[in-house]
């Protein structure tokens, strides 16, 4: 029999049968489905990944205290080398007196000098403040970060329009401020207009400097489109006092010895601080862990895509195991006329996979159709040809696969015993 006319034969069965095969398609419309938003809620998740992390360096460590006890904080007082708490050249905030114990100014230049490998460090601090000035109808509550000067380049900040702010601003203790895209916008309704404003922080007059591109990313743990940046210590003087608990950042030279120096660091920091306790933490672990993470999804929603694909698939088989059942008049009746086992075979075959087909495009347009309300849930979605492609290719394979064993024992039915079959 002619390809041609098979497929005719596939087309009249399909036709005269159309809520049969919309019904049987049903779980391959679930599974592809979920196939085209695995594959775009994956490739979603990994451009997420790399846009929050693409500003920040990969040889970053990020160095937090987090404290010391009462008890602690005396004996550090007493012990410390010059530049610890309560010794000579105490930096503010290790004052053992306090009972607390934080890091400091010269605690970074003490690490970029004694830690091999650095090429660069510096320190920040946020807190929150009321902010006025602009177009807020009443004060708001920003996100307000101290850093120095070389805080700007350290973390791949770039400037929309203005300068960041300058060695002199951090040493003169300026009232001056750079602002966060977002930020930016709340306040003077676009970047542009803000530029050379003036904005109250803690009732006091800033003047802004510069504006930052939209990132979309978390440097130090400060979100810079939400942010407002001041000069590290016109912050402490002004809005936190020696109260502030900084975050040091250094830069290592080699992305690859990033895990030595951070031993080192701790060694250093145990041995001048014998009871402090630190968090050091670096950009690539973070970068790893959030890949993981989003790889871990991925292989979830693949599993879960799998088990529909199967119990779409067993539904294909029972269904043509069915019609097989119900033409096996039929069948004869083509192995009668002289069609053999191969015209048989490919006539059922090709019906699973015109089942198949209409489940995966249903499935397709099913997962369009649902994207908007994925995303309504801060899930990324991307949508692509070839995600859509695969999931068509896998409803096809499928309802072959499991369409196969039904089409062949209906091409092994011998043609008497076909044509007497009731």
């Amino acid at each position: 029999m002619k390809l041609t006319e098979i497929l005719r034969l596939v087309w009249l069965n399909l036709s005269q049968n159309k809520s049969k095969v919309v019904l049987t398609s049903i779980g391959i419309l679930a599974g592809s489905a979920t196939i085209m938003m695995v594959l775009a809620i994956g490739r979603g998740g990994q451009l997420e990944v790399a846009e929050q992390f693409k500003n920040l360096n990969a040889g970053a460590i990020d160095i937090v205290c987090d404290g010391e006890t009462e008890e602690e904080g005396v004996m550090a007082g007493m012990m410390g080398p010059p530049g610890a708490g309560g010794g000579p050249g105490g930096g503010p905030g290790n004052n053992a007196s306090q009972n607390t114990l934080t890091l400091s100014e010269e605690d970074m230049e003490d690490i970029l000098t004694f830690v091999p490998g650095l090429s660069d460090a510096t320190i920040s601090f946020s807190t929150k403040a009321d902010v006025d000035g602009g177009y807020l109808e009443e004060t708001t509550n920003y996100t307000i970060a101290g850093v120095m000067d070389n805080y700007g380049e350290l973390s791949n900040l770039e400037l929309a329009i203005g300068d960041f702010l300058t060695e002199e601003n951090v040493e003169g203790k300026e009232k001056v401020c750079v602002l966060g895209y977002d930020v930016a916008k709340e306040i003077f309704g676009s970047a542009y207009d803000a530029y050379d404003g003036e904005v109250y922080i803690d009732n006091r007059r800033y003047t802004v400097s510069g504006i930052i591109e939209e990132m979309g990313t978390v440097a130090s743990g400060i979100s810079p489109d939400e942010a407002i940046f001041i000069p590290y210590d016109t912050g402490i003087k002004y809005l936190t006092g020696s109260e502030v608990n900084p975050t040091i950042t250094v830069i290592a030279e080699d992305v690859d010895t990033v895990k030595s120096i951070i031993r080192t660091i701790q060694d250093m920091l145990t041995e001048k601080y014998p009871k402090g306790k630190f968090t050091l933490s670096d950009a690539g672990s973070k970068m790893e862990a959030a890949s993981k993470s989003n790889e871990t999804l991925q292989l979830l929603l693949i599993a879960m895509a799998a088990i529909v694909f199967l119990v779409g698939g067993i539904g294909i088989m029972n269904v043509l195991f069915v019609s097989v059942k119900e033409r096996t008049n039929e069948i004869g009746i083509l192995k009668a006329i002289g069609c053999d086992r191969k015209d048989v075979l490919t006539e059922f075959l090709l019906e699973a996979a015109c089942i198949s087909l209409v489940g995966a495009l249903l499935g397709v347009a099913f997962g369009l159709a649902i994207t908007p309300v994925i995303e309504s849930f801060s899930v990324r979605v991307e949508l692509t040809v070839q995600g859509a492609v695969l999931s068509l290719a896998f409803g096809v394979i499928t309802g072959s696969i499991f369409g196969f064993y039904p089409a062949y024992k209906a091409s092994r039915m011998i043609p008497v015993e076909a044509l007497n079959h009731e």
